[in-house]
């Protein structure tokens, strides 16, 4: 597996070894001793799975108490993956970063505790897992506007084709009116 660092601090781009033949692929997803060593020494609680069709857009989901960090990886489709960093004692405070993740790549993304995340579908429908480091707290839950222009995501949304939201996410909150993280 290649660990490699990105522009938003303890956000790790991963990248497994597929071992394939003409019978199919054969992929380690985790392994507790060498994420260690690559700095992710995380104990999971809990196991996701969502299917979304193209356009959807999920997040930017955080918990404000019970912070999750999130092991993410797609095995159907494809989906542009977005972090915003809402710790204020990270030199990448305030920043965004987006990535593709997808079946084809097999890609995988470490969202530590302390960020906003979301996703945007990108190809007809996609399967998108992930592990969490703590469990969902709904009374934690916390909604960063995805268009905030103070963030200016360039989400790759082609033109004249607006996301689809839920209800929850249509009314996320400023970046100025977030709650924040130490």
């Amino acid at each position: 597996m290649k660990f490699r660092k990105t522009p938003i601090a303890d956000v790790i781009l991963i990248e497994p070894q597929v071992f394939g033949d003409a019978r199919g692929f054969f992929v380690e997803t985790w392994q507790a001793k060498i994420f260690a060593q690559a700095g992710i020494d995380a104990t999971f609680r809990q196991d996701n799975h969502s299917r979304s069709i193209q356009w959807t857009l999920r997040g930017l989901h955080l918990q404000i108490e019970h912070a999750q960090g999130k092991l993410v990886r797609v095995t159907t489709g494809s989906v542009f993956d977005v972090v915003v960093d809402l710790r204020r004692s990270s030199p990448s405070f305030g920043n965004w970063w987006g990535v593709e993740l997808s079946a084809a790549n097999n890609h995988m993304l470490w969202v530590p505790p302390g960020l906003a995340h979301g996703i945007l579908i990108t190809s007809e429908s996609a399967d998108f897992l992930y592990k969490c480091t703590d469990f969902y707290s709904p009374e934690h839950e916390r909604t960063l506007a995805w268009n905030d222009p103070a963030l200016g995501i360039e989400w790759p949304l082609p033109p004249g084709v607006s996301p689809k939201l839920s209800a929850k996410d249509a009314r996320g909150v400023g970046f100025a009116d977030i709650e924040k993280y130490v």
